[in-house]
């Protein structure tokens, strides 16, 4: 174990597979010193592996109704109680992360990339490209994120795919000015005048050498984004404009038990827990990740 490690850490590596299996050791390190960043792994890992298996872990079905049991309080039978259609709540929260982590991954997969790229671009070239691409973000940001999304899913009409759509609409323009500023600190850097000279093409200069420099960024920015994406989403569910009955889905579910929330507290308080702890555990593990991957922070690693 003391000579791989010792591998792992060498100064000089032999190898780039050697260095970044270095790096990766020592990030993985420093990530498991942060007893937070801990639990938000721990965290996120349960949400994904429920969502993965949640028909063989969920006691009972999501839409399933049975009237005689609607409203029953937590108990052996049902660990969360039921709802007014007499469906088993811990079910449907069950079910219920597999939405919440499809919204999830698949904004960050529309909005990332879309942001990084434009970022990249309107740093890289400057001029009227920059002015121009940066106003039309500037003009996303200036408008609150869930307004903007109802906004979008009014006029799409709502269902989970458009609010996926349009969640991602809301979410790119920070990323593109992230990827704007990392863009600006090495436009003019020595290894870019290089390749260059060499005669690399604006695209090859931007996909090849400058956007996985943005990446660390971009990851930090995306993982600290997932609490504001579920929220939105359960946002949009909870004004009847994200996923439709009878999907549960933990904004629609907490809708739903509203009307029941002074005396059957229970519909509206368990899938708003399920909200409120997968959140922090997207939190705490993108900060995590900020004091690891930064940069400024390398020495801590």
């Amino acid at each position: 174990m003391a000579s791989a490690r010792n591998w792992l850490l060498a100064d000089s590596p032999s190898s780039r597979l050697q260095a970044n299996l270095g790096r990766t050791y020592r990030i993985s390190a420093a990530l498991l010193r942060n007893p937070l960043t801990v639990i938000g792994a721990i965290i996120i890992l349960v949400l994904v592996v429920t969502a993965l298996f949640a028909p063989w872990i969920a006691p009972y079905s999501a839409t399933g109704q049975n009237l005689s049991n609607r409203l029953l309080p937590p108990g052996a039978e049902h660990w969360m109680g039921t709802d007014e259609l007499g469906r088993d709540i811990f079910s449907r929260v069950i079910y219920g992360s597999q939405i919440t982590l499809t919204i999830v991954l698949l904004v960050a997969v529309i909005a990332a990339p879309l942001g990084l790229l434009i970022g990249a671009v309107s740093g890289y070239f400057g001029g009227w490209v920059d002015r121009l691409l940066m106003g039309v973000t500037d003009i996303f940001l200036s408008l609150p994120k869930l307004i903007l999304a109802l906004a979008f899913v009014a006029a799409l009409g709502p269902g989970i795919n458009n609010a996926i759509i349009a969640i991602a609409i809301t979410t790119w323009p920070a990323y593109a000015r992230i990827a704007r500023a990392e863009t600006l600190t090495f436009r003019n850097s020595e290894f870019i005048s290089a390749l260059q000279l060499q005669g690399a093409s604006a695209a090859r200069v931007i996909v090849r050498h400058i956007l996985p420099l943005c990446t660390s960024s971009m990851i930090i920015r995306v993982t600290l984004d997932m609490a504001g994406i579920i929220l939105t989403a359960a946002g949009l569910g909870f004004l009847g404009l994200g996923a439709q009955p009878p999907l549960p889905e933990w904004g629609a579910m907490i809708s739903r038990g509203r009307a029941f929330i002074l005396d059957q507290w229970w519909v509206a308080t368990m899938p708003g827990i399920a909200i409120i702890v997968v959140s922090l555990g997207f939190c705490f593990l993108g900060d995590g990740l900020r004091d690891v991957l930064d940069p400024k922070q390398g020495d801590k690693y």
